[in-house]
């Protein structure tokens, strides 16, 4: 029971600090990028790319694992379905990380800053946006419903 809180609590804190993180992005830093433009918006994607990643990665890591873990041992009183639609989730926003995301600003890096791929990783964004959100309220769910 310890363990099954603990793991609730995780997803919970990782989830909501993602959902907090990404609205920040979407928000302000994704939209500056273009007042970054020519060859020293390069220099300045791949050192966002790699200070970002420092911030990103352990809460990312860490809410999957929990996913991982509710779908293994769901709390009886949120259910296997549930935790599944949580790992779906998390699926889905990692795929967008690894395969939008990542390469927009791989470009980025290349190429240097230009509107037309400022605009779409700003609008690719809006899918990890909404997503984010709802797995933040889904844990926060969960951990209120798995709680004895």
């Amino acid at each position: 029971m310890i363990l099954e809180t603990a793991v609730l609590v995780i997803q919970s804190l990782a989830s909501g600090m993602m959902c907090g993180i990404i609205w920040f992005v979407q928000v302000v830093h994704y939209p500056l990028f273009a007042a970054v433009l020519g060859p020293q918006g390069g220099a300045y994607a791949e050192l966002n790319r790699s200070r970002t990643a420092r911030v990103v990665l352990p809460p990312m890591i860490l809410e999957a694992m929990a996913a991982i873990w509710l779908v293994i041992r769901p709390p009886a009183a949120v259910g296997r379905p549930v935790a599944v639609l949580g790992l779906g989730a998390v699926a889905a926003l990692w795929l967008s990380t690894l395969a939008v995301q990542i390469p927009l600003h791989v470009r980025l890096g290349r190429e240097g800053s230009n509107h037309e791929v400022v605009g779409r990783l700003v609008q690719s964004n809006w899918l990890r946006t909404i997503l984010w959100t709802a797995r933040a309220v889904m844990a926060v769910w969960m951990l209120a419903a798995g709680r004895p």
